[in-house]
Order: structure tokens, then C-alpha cells, then sequence
């Protein structure tokens, strides 16, 4: 059973400033990220803009990552597509190249007809292809769509998929879900956000975009309210939450790239249609990054 507890920072796909893949700068990012006390790394998902890639780019991005991770890190690699039949296809090729897990987006094109039906049909019939475990992954303000606590619990039941990433950050749902769902099916919070909430109702561990850049913030969280330490675990997920913030919901995958920029990592260009921080943006980050000690 491959056991998902600890940080798994969604890593940014890096570009050349002509909109190529920069694969140099992301063996360096690598290479910083490997000293960092993280348990893997989610690769392909929304913040390394994976709607922005082609197939062959999301795979040729994994591989890397596959190359250069450092010893027991798990490669979680986006397989979602809007079809079962083109997700398997993925699943199948991330899984060639020596991928651990394929995290898969839920399907959202056709929103009004995306209800628990659809969901448990799709997600069943991919992780009876997989030839990797299958994580659901519930990213509703991106998507649009939410899929509903009895699907998750029904689709927990499929021996091949063993837990969910839920940046939906809806607390009752995730208990319920984590006290309804087999023992063995792991809840990963999607934000740093609500990292303590989501732990003190049975998250094993966590995607978080601040991951990037402050994974040792967010294990000492987590070292912490394992040792029963809530009053330091409580200041440091309030020391996380405006940080956390700049970089996902405020400017978004543009604030994240600029964020490791800022701190000695490579972040780069977007690809359009997403754009760069304003000078003005630019500043106001770094002073949140200042405020919460991440940046001197």
C-alpha cells in the first residue's frame, strides 16, 4: 500500500520566455527541492499548468521529475482528461515511465451532466484500466464542479484508488468522508490554507502550492500536531494562511512563479492566456512573503 502522509508540493512547469518547456531549470528546482523535507511531488497538476501542456509535454515533464527525485519521493503525475478513454491512455503512458500514482482531475466540460453517476462511472472504469493507483482529484474552483461525498465513498471501495487530493476546502465533507470511506483510503488536503483543520479531521497529508517554497514550515505544522502541539501547530498554519493565499487564490500560478523567483528557485513565464505579475502585484507578494518570514 503506498502511503501518502507528509508534503507533496504541486510543482510549477517551467518555461523559456519563448513558451518552450525549460527542462534545465526544472532539474534545478529539483535538485533544491530534493533537500527539502517533502514526500513527493505532484507533477502536472493545476499549478504546473497542466491545461497548457500537450500530452507528450506532460510526459516528457514526468520523466524528468522521475530522473532527478531524490530516494523514497513519490512522483504523482496528472493523468486527467475529459474523457475515460483519453484518461486511460495517460494513466497508461505515466505509468511506462515509471510514475507511482496518477492523480485525475475530475471531469467538468459537460458540468450539468457531471453528477455522482457520471463521476463514480468514470473514475471506476479508470481505475480498472490503471496500471497505477488512481487519486481523485476535487479542484471545484477551477472546475466548476464538485463531485458529492457518496461518490467518493462509493469510488473508495475500488481497490485501485486509494485516496483524494480536495482543494474544495469544505471541512464537514472531508470528515464525513474520511469517517464514511474504508480505513486504508487516504485524504489529502489541497491547500495550506486549511492544513491544521484538514489534519485534525483525518487528512494524512497535503498538495500545497506554499509547499513550493515552505515545506519545512509546513512539516514543522505537521510534526507538531502529530506531537499533540497545537498551540505552536495553530501559529504556524496562521503564519501560513496570507502567504498561502498570494499564491493560489489572489495571483494565482503568475503569483507562485514569482514567489520562486523571488526566492532563488526558478519560476519563469506563463503561457498565455495567463499573465505575469504587475510591478505593483510583484510588490505587494513580496511583502507577504516578508510578513510571513519567508523572505528577507
Amino acid at each position: 500500500m503506498i502511503q501518502l502522509a507528509g508534503i507533496h508540493p504541486p510543482i510549477p512547469t517551467p518555461f523559456t520566455r519563448d513558451g518552450a518547456l525549460d527542462l534545465a531549470h526544472l532539474e534545478s528546482n529539483l535538485d533544491r527541492w530534493n533537500r527539502e523535507p517533502i514526500a513527493g511531488y505532484v507533477v502536472g497538476g493545476s499549478n504546473g499548468e497542466f491545461v497548457h501542456l500537450s500530452v507528450e509535454e506532460r510526459v516528457e515533464v514526468v520523466r524528468t521529475v522521475l530522473q532527478m527525485r531524490g530516494p523514497g519521493r513519490l512522483v504523482i503525475a496528472g493523468a486527467g482528461l475529459e474523457s475515460a478513454h483519453e484518461t486511460i491512455g495517460l494513466a497508461r503512458e505515466m505509468a511506462s515511465v515509471g510514475a507511482d500514482l496518477a492523480i485525475v482531475v475530475t471531469p467538468h466540460y459537460y458540468k450539468s451532466k457531471m453528477n455522482s453517476v457520471a463521476f463514480q462511472d468514470f473514475y471506476t472504469r479508470v481505475a480498472d484500466a490503471s496500471p497505477i493507483p488512481v487519486l481523485i482529484y476535487n479542484v471545484p474552483s477551477n472546475t466548476g464542479v464538485d463531485i458529492a461525498a457518496d461518490a467518493i465513498i462509493r469510488l473508495a471501495e475500488h481497490p485501485n484508488i486509494v485516496g483524494m487530493k480536495d482543494s474544495g476546502g469544505n471541512l464537514a465533507k472531508m470528515a464525513f468522508v474520511v469517517r464514511e470511506a474504508p480505513q486504508d483510503f487516504q485524504m489529502l488536503a489541497g491547500s495550506a490554507g486549511f492544513m491544521l483543520p484538514a489534519l485534525s479531521v483525518g487528512a494524512v497529508g497535503i498538495v500545497p502550492a506554499l509547499g513550493n517554497f515552505a515545506a519545512s514550515m509546513l512539516r514543522e505544522l505537521m510534526d507538531r500536531f502529530l506531537a499533540g502541539d497545537l498551540e505552536q501547530a495553530r501559529a504556524l498554519q496562521l503564519r501560513a494562511v496570507e502567504a498561502n493565499t498570494a499564491v493560489t487564490t489572489r495571483f494565482g500560478v503568475p503569483g507562485l512563479k514569482a514567489a520562486l523567483d523571488m526566492l532563488g528557485y526558478y519560476g519563469g513565464p506563463v503561457r498565455s492566456p495567463l499573465q505575469p505579475l504587475t510591478q505593483e502585484e510583484s510588490s505587494t507578494l513580496s511583502d507577504i512573503l516578508q510578513r510571513a518570514g519567508l523572505l528577507k
